[in-house]
């Protein structure tokens, strides 16, 4: 094994990677199939079958029309390559000219190329392209729930206890100043019996 293996490995993968992300960011595959497409439309009506000695001509009178509607369709699967903006137009006349091509050259080159034409003109109309992943914001620590480290949940004070020291709950009220009565101001907690009505006296 030579020491340039690895490097001619590496190339060959970045190159894969970079016509990968090529291949991504436009309709390559519609391209792909109305391109081939273009080709048994355009190469039938030239073609001689040869069946042993009998040379059968499939050479018709629209030779012309077929070879124009073929190339037409190999130029259009190029541009959904190179022109990704104009998909929507080139998947409509893919799909017009694979449609003509059934009475102009012989069944749109034997229903090969028609049926080529016609998915890859669907796919170039139907494709968008992609958005861009989004970067999410880098997440902080978290403590207990949803709350930060070092802040009481239910406030935004932090925490001046010691790690491992269980902090009360914010959510309920505590005693104030070393009474022992909760730190109820309204009086209208339904805790006391009170559900917002002061007794009078």
């Amino acid at each position: 094994m030579s020491a340039e293996t690895p490097v001619a490995a590496g190339q060959f993968t970045r190159r894969r990677l970079q016509f990968r992300a090529w291949r991504g960011a436009r309709p390559f595959w519609a391209g792909l199939f109305v391109a081939l497409g273009g080709l048994p439309i355009a190469y039938f009506p030239y073609a001689n079958l040869q069946i042993g000695h009998l040379t059968l001509a499939m050479a018709t009178t629209a030779g012309a029309g077929s070879l124009i509607i073929g190339v037409l369709l190999v130029v259009l699967g190029v541009s959904l390559w190179f022109q990704k903006h104009v998909r929507v137009f080139a998947g409509v006349a893919a799909i017009l000219l694979a449609l003509v091509s059934i009475p102009v050259s012989n069944l749109g080159g034997f229903f090969i190329g028609f049926l080529l034409s016609l998915i890859g003109g669907a796919m170039a109309v139907s494709w968008v392209p992609g958005e861009p992943p989004r970067a999410e914001p880098p997440v902080e620590g978290k403590g207990r729930g949803d709350a930060p480290e070092g802040v009481v949940p239910g406030t935004d004070v932090p925490s001046t206890t010691a790690p491992g020291t269980p902090v009360p709950d914010a959510t309920i009220p505590q005693p104030r100043d070393g009474a022992q009565e909760p730190n109820d101001l309204s009086g209208t907690s339904p805790a006391n019996g009170a559900n917002g009505r002061h007794s009078a006296g």
